[in-house]
């Protein structure tokens, strides 16, 4: 018989351990598509993005790649700041 009929997905996660890794990915994920999106809109290519961050365009995708942890809040903010925007962060 199903023991999880009814539960939420976000039960299942916390039930296997993984809720909080998984949502960060997610949110991760979400800023890095943003960034994109902004990128597209105002013609910024990644190269041009990693000089305004005084940075290579390989330390970029480290950045903006989902499963990198290491990413500071700090890097993530100034990544928002290079394309003309703002890092906003709450909690729910």
């Amino acid at each position: 018989m199903n023991t999880k009929t009814g539960s939420s997905f976000d039960d299942f996660l916390e039930e296997e351990g993984i809720l909080e890794e998984v949502s960060a990915r997610a949110q991760k994920r979400l800023f890095a598509m943003q960034v994109e999106d902004v990128m597209r809109a105002r013609n910024i290519s990644k190269q041009k993005l990693a000089a305004r961050l005084h940075t290579s365009r390989s330390q970029l995708n480290r950045i903006l790649d989902p499963d990198n942890d290491s990413t500071t809040l700090l890097s993530l903010e100034r990544v928002a700041h290079a394309v003309g925007g703002e890092l906003h962060l709450s909690l729910t």
